[in-house]
């Protein structure tokens, strides 16, 4: 009995990875500019930095994800659809014909729409 619980369990952590790589749709909510660092020049801090932060829904997540490098200065417009892969802390996604890697910030459950309210 043991034996069987322990296969099952194995199976069923084993196929949670190859779920978070299947391609998964979502929309770009909002761009926002933040801080990411400061640059420096002769020891002194000359200027804050700012990255692109995007808040990507999907019908059960939120998710924020951020810029890894500040040189990259391609803005994607708001409202534009995604299809994205989940590779530990980063998301790897798709928008408008161009390939995008952003770490992942932040994630939290979407709320829930009136549509997708349990009804009482």
């Amino acid at each position: 009995m043991r034996k069987r619980l322990m296969f099952v369990a194995a199976v069923v952590l084993a196929g949670i990875p190859a779920a978070a790589k299947e391609p998964q749709a979502g929309t770009i909510v909002s761009e926002s500019s933040v801080a990411c660092g400061s640059q420096v020049k002769n020891k002194k801090q000359t200027s804050d930095v700012l990255c692109q932060e995007y808040v990507i829904r999907t019908e059960t997540t939120v998710y924020h994800v951020r810029q890894e490098k500040p040189a990259d200065k391609a803005l994607i417009p708001v409202n534009a659809s995604v299809e994205f892969t989940l590779d530990k802390d980063k998301m790897k996604f798709k928008a408008e014909g161009k390939k995008y890697e952003y770490l992942i910030v932040s994630e939290s459950a979407a709320p829930l729409t009136a549509a997708a309210a349990p009804r009482l």
